[in-house]
């Protein structure tokens, strides 16, 4: 019940071409780094730090500050571009929480995910009550992307104390995605 090697240092099963099969009910244990199997890269996880200033009612690019992940380098200008090489599908998802400070009243956010320009993810609008006017959305796809294919998150605030800006009183966020296929 054993494939016991003879000579050298590898085993080969099939040749270049061939298909091999493992049938179902059956478990193939896969030890080491070098098995062949898919490792979900390129994948990356972003956060933002800050408090930023948003204008009431307009879509605003997130801006990323702390960088976690990014196995491919493939994560710069707030975007995450697919690298040579990493075309394929991927998971891909986003967290914006907002919350009102004294000087602004959140009524809701919107978070969009956009690909090359274009939105592919949304969520509808979060409401809350008076108070805490805290917001929070989670928005994630699954989406086939190219080489080249960037991707960004926006959100949108809707502000209800008069003022034309939300000044973050929490402002939490993490943008992240890896390689599925």
């Amino acid at each position: 019940n054993e494939i016991i090697k003879q000579s050298g240092s590898s085993i080969t099963i099939g040749e270049s071409g061939d298909t091999v099969s493992v049938p179902s009910g059956a478990t193939l244990n896969v030890a080491g780094s070098t098995s062949g199997l898919p490792d979900n890269t390129p994948r990356w996880f972003v956060r933002q730090t800050g408090n930023p200033s948003l204008s009431d009612n307009t879509s605003t690019k997130v801006t990323w500050n702390q960088e976690d992940i990014d196995t491919d380098n493939a994560f710069a200008s707030d975007k995450f571009t697919v690298p040579s090489g990493g075309a394929g599908t991927y998971f891909i998802f986003t967290y914006v929480q907002t919350k009102g400070s004294d000087l602004s009243y959140l009524d809701r956010n919107t978070v969009t995910i956009y690909k090359n320009g274009s939105n592919i993810a949304m969520t509808a609008p979060d409401f809350r009550s008076n108070p805490p006017k805290l917001a929070g959305n989670y928005v994630s796809t699954v989406h086939t992307l190219a080489e080249g294919d960037y991707i960004e998150v926006y959100v949108t605030v809707d502000v209800n104390s008069g003022s034309a800006s939300y000044e973050g009183g929490d402002f939490r966020t993490a943008f992240g995605g890896y390689k599925l296929l």
